[in-house]
This record gives structure tokens, C-alpha cells and sequence, in this order.
């Protein structure tokens, strides 16, 4: 890589740790925003395989235009049931034949996406039936000759498929952090086993102010193990109590819990309460779609610069706007290591056609505490970049076996 294109730069401001204000959003698992990314890198993902399985390499898709209608339910204390079914639909681009030595090769498109989209469903949720509560349809159409074209030029590094923005930030603060943990703990199996009556879709927002935090947390509670509107809010206080416990082992901030402010101040009956019956609020009208969701690091942080792309369902060869968000956020957590840093902020600009590993612009904005240093960091963060955007082709076997997160 030319490090001409590479500019690193210092930043005169405070980390956002020390700022007055924060805010902090994360989308959960069952969370229709959450599960239309996951239905597009699913489909992705076995679709690559697929392509790999048949032709020995991964063709040019792209599945990144997942809706997810919701449906409608009648959740009731110890039962309930859906009346209307979850409607996803996947939407995209993708080489549904292929011409090789043995001859033209179709590739069952439909029945691919379909089995992934069910697979995924039935390894993370424990109610949502994908045979009983969930339609899944697809509408794919061919890629664009010259957007397949720049895909299949026979180079080391593939051509960038757009002019796009890959962006991250690093390290997350003890706010991001607790955002972060939280979701992650009341969806743990760990959590389910103790607690089946909490349900998969799990949202939590923070706001800080000084050393204080207000964490709203939203979660759906599953109506088969909540008996009657007492067992209801013992079940929502348990919620509370661990959320607060695990809150005073991640920060020393003065956080205050909120769990479903949603409800009636004094409810009597089933809609006056969050109940679901699958574990997910996309079975009683809330929709979702991809990309609406949560960043490459697993979180909404509107103080904090965020690509607007979504990564999710986008092919991981050539397609910028998921492979230079994962970068991005690849060098940045490097770069946080380095001694003397405080906060990186990265961006990588693709230009269309060009070789993936070499971006227009690769930038780097530092706080550092040590500025007699910064010469000596500026080196090793342009080192970390030419690594990272070099070791660019070798990110597609981790995405494909989901050891990298992706929102």
C-alpha cells in the first residue's frame, strides 16, 4: 500500500469518557432491527458456502435489503399465540448461474436463503417457531454487469465494489461498555436458564450526565411463564436487580435502572404490560430492517462518528461497506493499545475499481497524552493500517465461520 495514503492526525479535544453528555444505544437479539441484519448475514454467509461447496470460490452477492414485517399476537398470563405470522423478506442481488469446465451450473438460490433464515431462527430463539410463526420470502435479482465485473478481475485484491466509508472508534467507554454487557448478559444461556420468562428481545439505552447514568432497558417478557401481574413485576424487579449488579462491576458511576417504562404505572391485565408471545416484539407489528441497527462494534453511539452502512448481508470479498467498517474497527482497537493514546477515531475511504487494499484515504484522528511521542505513534499506527488493509482478504474465513461480529 502507498502510505501516501495514509494521514494520521491529532485531535485536540477531550475523550468523550470526560465530556458532560453521552448516549448509548444497543439493539438486542430479538430485536427486529437486530434480526434483520442476522437474516442478512445468515443468508450471506450460506449462500457463500454454498458458492464455495460448488464452484470453489465465493460468487458476487449482496443481501443487505432484509425487511421484517411484524405480525400480530394475543399474549395471555401462562399462554398465548400468534394470529398472524412474522413476514421476512429478503432482498438482494446474487449470481444465480455460473459457467464452468463441467458446464452452466444453477444454483438453487430459494432454497438456500430460506434454510438460513430458519436455521438461524431455530439456534436463537426458544419460542419463535420458523414452520409456524415466520414467512420468509426472497427476491433476488442478478448483480449489475459492471459491478460483477469489477468483482471477478483476476488480481491479489479484489476491485472496491462502491465509493464508501468504513468507520470505528476505539476504546469504548465504561458506558458503551455497560450498554454493551447488559444486552449481552440477559441474552446469555447462562441468564435464560435461570430466568426463561425473559424473552430475546432485550433493547437498552443509557444516557450519562457527569458521573450519573439513566439505563432504560426494555424487555420483553414471555407470556406462557408469567402466571398474572404479580409474577409479571417480580419478574421485571429480578430483571432490575441483576441489571444493577452487574452495573456496579462495570463502573463506578451512580446508574439508575429502568426496566419497561412502557407499562402502566398500575396494570391489571396482559396489555397493559410488555408480554410477548415468541420472545420477540416483531410478532405484534414492530418492523425492522437491515442496517437500521447496531455498528460493527455492537452499538448506536450518535456522539461518536458511525458509518451508515450496513454490514451485515454484504459479500466478503470486494463489498467496502462491511469489509472497511470491519477494518476500521480492526486498526482502531489495535492503535488503542499503543502506549500514550487515548481515543482513535478511523476512517477508510474506497474509491470504486480500486484494489481493496488500497483505499484513497486511510485516516487516523488521535487524543494522546503524550504529545513528544506522537511522531513515534503516528509510525506504528501507519504500520497497523498497511497490516490490517494487506491482511483485507484473509477477513472472509472468519466472517464465514462467524468469528466476527458484525452488529
Amino acid at each position: 500500500m502507498e502510505r501516501k495514503n495514509i494521514v494520521i492526525s491529532r485531535l485536540n479535544s477531550k475523550p468523550l469518557n470526560s465530556q458532560e453528555i453521552e448516549f448509548v444505544e444497543r439493539k438486542g437479539l430479538g430485536h427486529p432491527d437486530y434480526i434483520a441484519d442476522a437474516i442478512a448475514e445468515a443468508a450471506s454467509a450460506e449462500l457463500s458456502k454454498e458458492y464455495q461447496e460448488r464452484v470453489g470460490e465465493v460468487l458476487h452477492h449482496n443481501l443487505d435489503k432484509v425487511l421484517v414485517v411484524g405480525g400480530s399476537s394475543k399474549p395471555i398470563f401462562g399462554g398465548g399465540e400468534v394470529l398472524k405470522p412474522i413476514y421476512m423478506l429478503i432482498a438482494g442481488r446474487a449470481t444465480t448461474e455460473v459457467r464452468t469446465e463441467k458446464g452452466l451450473q444453477r444454483i438453487p438460490i430459494g432454497p438456500i436463503l430460506l434454510r438460513a433464515a430458519k436455521k438461524w431462527i431455530k439456534e436463537n430463539f426458544r419460542y419463535l417457531n420458523p414452520e409456524e410463526h415466520v414467512i420468509v420470502d426472497y427476491r433476488i435479482g442478478t448483480g449489475s454487469q459492471d459491478l460483477v465485473d469489477i468483482y471477478t478481475r483476476t488480481n491479489k485484491y479484489p476491485g472496491a465494489n462502491d465509493t464508501s466509508i468504513g468507520v470505528a472508534y476505539a476504546p469504548l467507554t465504561p458506558t458503551e461498555k455497560l450498554v454493551l454487557e447488559t444486552e449481552r448478559h440477559l441474552n446469555s444461556l447462562e441468564f435464560k436458564k435461570k430466568h426463561p420468562e425473559v424473552g430475546e428481545d432485550v433493547k437498552v439505552m443509557a444516557v450519562r450526565y457527569g458521573d450519573k447514568v439513566d439505563l432504560t432497558v426494555a424487555v420483553a417478557m414471555i407470556s406462557s411463564h408469567i402466571s398474572d401481574i404479580a409474577d409479571y413485576i417480580e419478574a421485571k424487579e429480578k430483571v432490575k436487580e441483576e441489571v444493577t449488579r452487574l452495573a456496579s462491576k462495570l463502573t463506578n458511576y451512580d446508574v439508575r435502572v429502568f426496566i419497561n417504562t412502557g407499562d402502566r404505572e398500575k396494570p391489571k391485565e396482559e396489555k397493559d404490560v410488555y408480554l410477548v408471545v415468541t420472545g420477540t416484539s416483531a410478532e405484534h407489528g414492530d418492523d425492522g430492517a437491515t442496517g437500521r441497527g447496531n455498528r460493527v462494534n455492537g452499538l448506536i453511539t450518535p456522539l461518536r462518528p458511525m458509518s451508515m452502512e450496513a454490514a451485515a448481508g454484504k459479500n466478503p470479498i470486494n463489498h467496502v461497506g462491511k469489509l472497511y467498517n470491519l477494518v476500521a474497527y480492526r486498526v482502531a482497537n489495535r492503535v488503542a493499545q499503543i502506549e500514550g493514546v487515548n481515543e482513535v477515531y478511523v476512517k477508510i475511504l474506497s474509491q470504486i475499481g480500486r484494489p481493496i487494499n488500497n483505499p484513497l484515504m486511510a485516516h487516523a484522528a488521535l487524543i494522546v497524552n503524550d504529545h513528544g511521542r506522537f511522531n513515534e505513534i503516528k509510525r506504528e499506527v501507519e504500520n497497523i493500517f498497511v497490516e490490517e488493509l494487506d491482511n483485507i482478504i484473509n477477513l472472509k474465513d472468519f466472517i464465514l465461520k462467524g468469528l466476527i461480529r458484525l452488529f
